[in-house]
């Protein structure tokens, strides 16, 4: 299984991205997929969730903010981050798990991180 993630970069409080995360080598689409991140300094956090069947669950730091979506075609997972802020800043992480009793359960599997820097 290999995880590309792609669309971080440095952007000014308030402001918005786009990460995207295409997946290979699994069924794509009957796979939950997860974005977490990790600041300096602190453990990996999961920001978002999306089941196969598009059920979706948010860290309550980024409920209203950020919103996950998924392109089962392209075999890619989306996060559209909005109103960011500097406490955002972290390395975001895409991986690939499941669902047991509405939690996400991640795999083993991670893409390489990319970085998100939210300037004040």
């Amino acid at each position: 299984v290999q995880l590309v993630e792609s669309g971080g970069g440095l952007v000014q409080a308030g402001g918005s991205l786009r990460l995207s995360c295409t997946a290979s080598g699994t069924g794509f689409s009957i796979n939950a997929m997860g974005w977490y991140r990790q600041a300096p300094g602190k453990q990996r956090e999961l920001v978002a969730a999306i089941s196969s069947g598009g059920i979706t669950n948010y860290a309550d730091s980024v409920k209203d903010r950020f919103t996950i979506s998924r392109d089962n075609a392209k075999n890619t997972v989306y996060v559209q981050m909005n109103s960011l802020k500097p406490e955002d800043t972290a390395v975001y992480y895409c991986n690939v798990g499941g669902y047991y009793s509405g939690r996400y359960i991640p795999s083993d599997y991670w893409g390489q991180g990319t970085q998100v820097t939210v300037s004040s």
